[in-house]
């Protein structure tokens, strides 16, 4: 019966269990696309740390010359020293930032589907805690790092003086559904590359702040797709029993919805972490993205403006990214 759910979940990705010899067509075609990413998380390990010196002798060098293959940027720095620095920044901005964007989503979008608009009844005490930290984290925003404290003091100042009231015990029903679908409607109804730059331009973002800010605005795709999944999987029969007799949702969650609607995930990882790349290559070419100590794919061919005849500071970052953007839609490919 386990089968039968994981198949009829899948229709809305394309079914990803599909004949061993549908995926011949693309088996070179995935090869290449591996090799070009391992190349790149090769790249990202072994990228120098310390910061580039600028050969003034060289400044706009054409490539393929002596002690600069790739060329010079018109400020003297190595495009191939720029590549491997932003490859590496590339990798801490989308990797991280698609994980967040998969958990926010997978945990929505399943608590959408799964407790519909009945099935949660959390107390005052734990709703309004977490609504205080929400809106702490919207008001550090970018400025918010791995190492701030401001979200533990109020999570637990607020858990510790809403426990003083007698309201706080009392349940309320929250309308997980309806809550869920309005948020993704609010968020999607405007442009997410302006709702990005809106954002940014607001104050330059840390790493971990671009991190934030780009996984806030891009789950709500994979929010759709598991809410549509998990609506399959809870209707069978056996998890309508098990509801029924009372089991905890959360049980039911980890042991029979998630495994049956991970393939959604795993689906979108690839095509999330392309436009994650483009997003923050955008940010940086406008110059709203990470601070310009910071090498990116999108600083690199910016550089442009100061030279426009400098045809190599475009060529070399725009053949790595369309190359890793297509790598990554040829993984994503269910078909």
């Amino acid at each position: 019966m386990a089968h039968r759910c994981r198949v009829s979940a899948h229709r809305s990705a394309h079914s990803v269990m599909r004949p061993q010899h549908a995926k011949r067509p693309f088996s070179i075609r995935r090869l290449l696309a591996g090799g070009w990413l391992l190349l790149l998380a090769g790249a990202a390990v072994l990228a120098p740390s310390e910061t580039i010196i600028p050969d003034l002798a060289h400044v706009s060098q054409p490539p393929f010359g002596v002690g600069h293959w790739l060329g010079t940027d018109p400020q003297g720095l190595d495009i191939w020293q720029a590549l491997l620095q932003g490859t590496r920044t590339l990798a801490l901005v989308s990797v991280p930032a698609t994980l967040l964007t998969l958990l926010i989503g997978a945990g929505l979008g399943s608590a959408a589907g799964f407790l519909r608009n009945s099935g949660w009844q959390p107390t005052w005490r734990s709703l309004l805690t977490g609504l205080l930290v929400g809106l702490a984290a919207l008001a550090q925003g970018p400025r918010l790092t791995p190492a701030s404290g401001g979200l533990l003091v109020v999570t637990v100042g607020s858990w510790l003086l809403l426990g003083r009231f007698g309201f706080s015990r009392r349940r309320v029903a929250l309308p997980v559904d309806t809550l869920v679908l309005g948020l993704m409607s609010l968020l999607e109804s405007v442009p997410l590359l302006i709702l990005v730059l809106a954002a940014a331009a607001v104050q330059r973002p840390s790493l971990g702040g671009l991190v934030l800010l780009l996984s806030l605005s891009c789950w709500t795709t994979p929010a759709r797709l598991m809410r549509a999944v998990t609506l399959q999987v809870s209707a069978q029969p056996y998890l309508e029993a098990a509801r029924a007799a009372g089991i905890p949702a959360a049980r039911l969650l980890a042991a029979h919805i998630w495994p049956n609607t991970r393939h959604i995930l795993l689906v979108r990882f690839p095509l999330t972490v392309a436009l994650l790349i483009g997003l923050e290559t955008t940010l940086s070419f406008l110059g709203v993205g990470l601070p310009p100590e910071v090498s990116s794919w999108g600083q690199l061919l910016a550089t442009i403006r100061l030279a426009p005849t400098a045809w190599w500071l475009v060529a070399w970052p725009g053949l790595a990214l369309v190359s890793t953007i297509l790598s990554l839609h040829t993984l994503g490919r269910t078909k």
